[in-house]
């Protein structure tokens, strides 16, 4: 069975991920009240949170200590090309109890290795990329994970709606318009409906003003 799958973002009034200020207090506010096993985050969202250049090495390698009655999600991290590094700052983040990094057959044995050393959880599921759709599965056998929360960029959205995984979208609007030709966006994706067609219908379960003129909006995906 699959978790149940909730896509998270902040954008601009225009519609842009990159270039607005992120409130990050209200951001993790509305994100703390969903009850939720896992946080599924790119590998480019975690490098950008840590500013961290791909393949860059930081940290020792610590073996962490788990508590098994620990409360908070799982990180999970589609990683197949081996670009997070910096494992021990991931571990430092005070949101999550432990990580699982996502790899493919594609991923180099060296990062697998490398992973071992580190002590990092991983999973070898899909051959040139990893197949989400399988993962999250795994992740309900192996992990008990019910829920599932997306916190990441635009790339990782697109392809788990093309996949037909989204149960529901959140979005906090901030109240900016930031302009410019980058082609940012919540949903980067030539198509996004797995059925082929060209728009996925959305039903509003949810409208909310927050603070100083923030919306927070909360779309159910009709299936």
């Amino acid at each position: 069975m699959i978790p149940r799958v909730i896509v998270y973002d902040a954008v601009s009034l225009d519609g842009r991920t990159i270039g607005l200020d992120v409130d990050k207090e209200l951001y993790n506010e509305i994100a703390s009240k969903w009850d939720l096993d896992a946080v599924l985050m790119g590998s480019n969202t975690v490098l950008a949170e840590l500013n961290a250049k791909p393949g860059e090495v930081r940290g020792e390698g610590k073996k962490p200590q788990i508590d098994p009655e620990d409360e908070r999600p799982l990180l999970v991290v589609p990683d197949s090309r081996g670009q997070i590094r910096v494992w021990d700052e991931v571990r430092a983040m005070p949101y999550f109890r432990d990580i699982l990094v996502l790899c493919s057959r594609s991923t180099p044995q060296e990062y697998l290795n490398f992973l071992e050393e580190r002590y990092v959880k991983h999973m070898v599921i899909g051959y040139q990329e990893v197949d989400l759709g399988a993962a999250l599965n795994e992740l309900n056998v192996q992990f008990g994970v019910k829920s599932l929360r997306v916190d990441s960029g635009g790339v990782l959205n697109g392809v788990i709606f093309r996949e037909g995984l989204v149960d529901e979208v959140n979005v906090l609007i901030h109240p900016e318009l930031v302009g410019g030709k980058s082609s940012s966006s919540i949903f980067p994706a030539s198509e996004l409906n797995p059925s082929g067609g060209s728009k996925v219908q959305l039903v509003l379960v949810h409208v909310e003003n927050l603070k100083t003129n923030f919306v927070w909006l909360q779309y159910r995906v009709f299936k």
